[in-house]
């Protein structure tokens, strides 16, 4: 590593959030070494990065995808890659970086975030999932291992750099503020006409489609609750939500004196991307900052449960606890993924995630395995519920 610069190892770098932080990293270029990518199945894309970063180390997870990189390299100092289903965990154990940063989504960043904790690396975390499923064994593989995680969340930054140095007693609570979505003013009787293009249509942020997919249910927002009660030892009492539509407050932090204090920014991803991997320093910024004059208003407004069930069942099973909140982020997993195929409709995502709670949660969850085993069969009973909505319901291309 040169001397003074911060090694970075990226997970999911061909992704919104890998995509963002290379460009946090151009705009800082005697700052930071990128040693290691790793991607799922963007061999293309992950190419380019190779060649304009160098790398000592990538992942495909994708072996067909791997072939393709190594037959395309051209030149003898081909980095040295890790193929299959382990690349990722196995770059993070092992390569030689001082901050990795996790843009995997799902449930699949969570063994190598526990590989990058327990290897003492501090880990940038934009994945929510490994705290969702498994909050108490990622904060202790932390603790044993020596090594830091940093919210790169928009919301869980801003709660971050609010606190400071506030000691714990002094918070009330903590309120994550959600855009409401491309259907935050949709008239509820219409939500089982929403079409996958409207649900992809998100009004502030560029994400990927999953998330995307999230945001327009306010899952992404349930689970951040959960992320949050880990991250911050927080209890879900103290844990509030409020709809922000403009995107530009982050998240609130309300002190016991009745202070509130905020965090603003423009919605976008670079700016708590390099606050985390600048922390504790902050750099002349590559996003412009925030015009307040120009914004105008700024309105807030309570999230209607009616409309959005996701989260209220996101906030039941965390208070649940044990594999609920697996089994609640493996089922919204397969049903998000199953509307983004066509197969089922917008209105039956809760639908399945309801399904396989009341049918799969319940365990102790104090290990690491029986939560991957309560991951497995919640996937399991997912795939019966999607298969029982479809034949009962019209295709969601002529419902829509």
């Amino acid at each position: 590593m040169s001397a003074g610069r911060r090694s970075v190892a990226i997970l999911g770098s061909t992704g919104s959030i890998g995509q963002s932080t290379l460009d946090v990293i151009r705009a800082f270029p005697g700052e930071f070494e990128v040693v290691g990518l790793a991607a799922g199945r963007s061999a293309d894309v992950l190419l380019a990065q190779a060649r304009e970063f160098r790398p000592q180390v990538v992942g495909l997870a994708d072996p067909t995808a791997a072939e393709r990189f190594r037959s395309e390299w051209t030149g003898a100092d081909c980095p040295e890659m890790v193929v299959g289903e382990e690349a990722a965990r196995e770059l993070a154990s092992q390569v030689s970086a001082d901050i990795v940063v996790n843009g995997i989504v799902g449930s699949c960043g969570l063994l190598p975030t526990l590989a990058a904790l327990e290897s003492g690396k501090t880990v940038a975390i934009a994945n929510k999932e490994p705290l969702v499923v498994a909050g108490e064994v990622v904060m202790e593989a932390a603790r044993r291992g020596e090594g830091s995680l940093i919210p790169l969340d928009s919301e869980l930054s801003a709660i971050h750099q609010c606190l400071g140095t506030a000691p714990a007693e002094s918070i009330a609570r903590v309120v994550l503020t959600a855009s409401g979505g491309p259907f935050r003013t949709r008239p509820a009787g219409s939500f089982d006409t929403i079409t996958l293009e409207q649900a992809l249509d998100h009004p502030t942020w560029s994400m990927g489609p999953k998330i995307t997919v999230d945001s327009a249910t306010l899952m992404n927002k349930g689970l951040e609750i959960i992320e949050t009660r880990w991250y911050f030892d927080l209890p879900y009492e103290r844990i509030a939500v409020v709809v922000h539509p403009q995107s530009l407050v982050h998240s609130v932090v309300e002190f016991r004196d009745g202070s509130l204090l905020a965090q603003l920014s423009e919605p976008d991803m670079r700016l708590p991307i390099q606050y985390a991997l600048t922390w504790p320093e902050r750099f002349a910024g590559a996003v412009p900052p925030l015009d307040l004059a120009r914004v105008g208003q700024l309105t807030f407004e309570e999230p209607d449960l009616g409309k959005f069930p996701c989260l209220a069942l996101a906030r039941e099973a965390g208070a649940a606890g044990g594999t609920a909140p697996a089994v609640l982020n493996a089922a919204n997993e397969v049903a998000v993924a199953a509307f983004l195929a066509r197969q089922i409709r917008f209105v039956d995502i809760p639908a399945v995630i309801q399904d396989c709670l009341d049918r799969c949660a319940g365990e102790s969850g104090g290990d690491l395995e029986e939560l991957l085993a309560a991951d497995r069969v919640a996937r399991r009973e997912a795939q019966t519920a999607i298969h029982r909505i479809a034949g009962r319901t019209h295709t969601p291309e002529r419902a829509t």
